[in-house]
């Protein structure tokens, strides 16, 4: 075995045929009885080229006097070892003292760089390139691992492999997805101990509460580099679309578009004024005294759980305390979805020329009416009635009910209808006994009848009303992150589910961003900035602060908002949307467009002076 490993190695790629001695850097010690075959795949992987799925690495066994025993030295070669740094992003010291990103093709500016110079990396970024390196080995191909049949390999799908088969849009919805994740992890971890430690105690909350603006500030704006670097790396950070053109759905008197000269429907923008604010705005504002009057209508239903709470004392009446939020959730989940129809007819028949206008129309109607339908019932339980004890009771139904229904009704429910489906299917399509490819017929029938995917809307929205729950009200519930990360956990596979057995592929859309949403999740995080200041200041700790006059804490609170809000812009202003590395190419992209503009135009113009 160990000549085996010899000989493969020997063979490896063209990259370490310069080196002459093996330098060992990580040393991978395997259980002992693995079975041959396994060794072997193992060693291959490590050594196989990045194209193949490999780690394209160097491997040697450690042969000992008792023989080969598991062990092996792992390490690579010095040209391997340079790619690998601008792969991890290693930060080194250049020849004008300044600190820049290591990238391969500029190696010669970097300070004591040479190309026999092996110490220009250090061991220790040596190893963390190696360990990156093999940490990120994936199963492609492989269902198994040979030798271990019982172990089964579930090959990993990236950002960059989702962007490849259903496009940007998706695939930064679920980088965004995968990202709010793991920003909520923190909130998640910081919540546990104030729930289980200060159950009642609301003055300890300040501190949560505090974290929270800064939390919510922080991952939206390192949210806009990752998606920078993603764009960019796909190419749809630089599309510019100087004109955009008539959607689909735009219907008028055919006449010349004066900007583009094209033949396309024209429509009178009053007319469309008229309808949004005659028609629109008024449907728009009854649907949300209706969303009131539904809430008025749930509080009634609290106070009459809470009396027969008190008359029977029972663990039956304690259990329909519970019941008038979660009645109350389910109404608001319906209102919302029945709005959502309501709101595309309208928008539709305002007959918007651009997709851009119709969308942010939509997205308006839809966000003011989600956030009063979701959000009021807690606004009016922590600043009116004052009742701390009931917010955090109703935002938990709310929050843990809205997770349930979304997970059935956006997944299961139609993923369980599909399945009946595709049963009845392989049936008739068995019963016609034909010579024609089943497997192919199957396939074409079965997708024809799969639901048309509406686009990542419901989604975002999903996210946004999440996110609410989490940055407003929080403090007074700090198990609403445990419960949005344990959501998002499962919302990740269920929406795969759905986009690859549920709907049909959607076509392929590009974009630089996720548009209007981070407009939307930014202004959620300054509404959270005033909560969260007001809840503070309704605690008995800092109202004993001001026991001789109320209006010098309203004062102080209000500083302290426009101080917080300072500081969150300041933070937006400070931390840079793109990184300083894509802002320079950006920079040199636009200055050799204009340079090209430029000179196509005098080349023009010196035409024109020929002629």
């Amino acid at each position: 075995m160990a000549e085996k490993t010899k000989m493969m190695v020997e063979s490896w790629s063209f990259l370490d045929t310069p080196e002459s001695n093996f330098r060992p850097l990580v040393v991978i010690e395997l259980a002992k009885g693995t079975k041959e075959e396994t060794i072997e795949w193992f060693t291959k992987r490590i050594v196989d080229k990045k194209a193949d799925g490999g780690a394209q690495l160097l491997i040697k066994p450690l042969v000992t006097e008792n023989g080969v025993e598991n062990i092996y030295l792992v390490g690579a070669s010095h040209l391997r070892l340079l790619l690998g740094a601008e792969t991890v992003g290693l930060v080194k010291e250049c020849t004008d003292n300044s600190m820049r990103t290591f990238t391969y093709s500029s190696r010669k500016t970097f300070k004591h760089f040479a190309d026999d110079n092996h110490d220009f990396l250090t061991m220790a970024e040596c190893q963390y390139i190696i360990k990156h390196e093999l940490e990120n080995l994936r199963a492609k191909n492989e269902k198994i691992i040979p030798g271990y049949p019982q172990a089964k390999l579930y090959p990993g799908k990236s950002i960059d492999d989702i962007r490849c088969y259903f496009g940007e849009t998706i695939a930064l919805y679920f980088g965004f997805l995968e990202y709010f994740t793991f920003a909520l992890i923190p909130m998640a971890v910081i919540g546990i101990p104030y729930y289980v430690f200060a159950w009642e105690d609301y003055d300890k909350y300040v501190m949560f509460a505090t974290f929270n603006l800064l939390w919510s500030t922080v991952i939206l704006e390192v949210w806009k580099r990752m998606c920078a670097i993603l764009t960019y790396r796909w190419g749809t950070l630089l599309m510019k679309r100087q004109f955009e053109e008539p959607r689909p759905g735009f219907h008028g008197v055919l006449g010349i578009n004066p900007v583009t000269g094209r033949e396309e429907p024209v429509y009178s923008s009053i007319k469309r004024q008229l309808r949004i604010y005659l028609v629109s705005l008024p449907f728009v504002c009854l649907c949300l005294y209706f969303s009131l009057y539904v809430m008025m209508i749930y509080f009634d239903l609290e106070q009459w759980a809470l009396d027969y709470h008190k008359e029977n004392e029972s663990n039956f009446s304690s259990l329909m305390l519970y019941v008038p939020s979660i009645i109350y959730a389910v109404v608001i989940e319906i209102m919302n979805r029945i709005y959502r129809y309501a709101a595309e007819f309208l928008t539709s028949w305002e007959n918007h020329r651009l997709e851009s206008s119709y969308q942010n129309h939509l997205i308006l109607k839809v966000l003011v009416f989600n956030f009063l339908n979701c959000f009021a019932s807690l606004f009016y339980i922590a600043f009116v009635l004052f009742d701390m004890k009931l917010l955090r009771q109703s935002l938990a139904t709310l929050l843990i009910t809205s997770q349930i229904l979304n997970q059935f009704a956006e997944s299961l429910l139609p993923y369980w209808l599909q399945k009946r489906y595709n049963r009845r299917m392989k049936k008739r399509m068995c019963s016609k006994k034909t010579d024609m490819d089943l497997s192919l017929a199957e396939q074409v029938n079965m997708e024809k009848e799969m639901g048309t995917y509406l686009g990542t809307f419901d989604d975002y929205l999903e996210l946004f009303l999440q996110f609410g729950y989490v940055s407003l009200f929080s403090c007074v519930y700090p198990l609403a992150a445990v419960f949005a990360v344990l959501n998002n956990i499962t919302e990740i596979y269920s929406d795969a589910l759905k986009m690859c057995r549920v709907y049909k592929r959607p076509f392929a859309e590009p974009t630089a961003s996720i548009g209007v949403w981070q407009l939307a999740f930014e202004t959620m995080s300054v509404i959270s900035v005033v909560t969260n200041c007001i809840l503070i200041g309704m605690s008995p700790e800092v109202d004993a602060l001001f026991p001789d006059s109320k209006m010098d804490l309203v004062l102080t609170v209000a500083l302290v908002e426009h101080l917080l809000l300072a500081i969150k812009f300041i933070m937006a202003f400070v931390i840079p949307d793109k990184p300083r590395e894509i802002q320079m190419k950006l920079a040199k992209l636009e200055f050799e467009s204009l340079e090209a503009l430029k000179q196509q135009q005098m080349k023009l113009a010196a035409e024109s002076l020929k002629a």
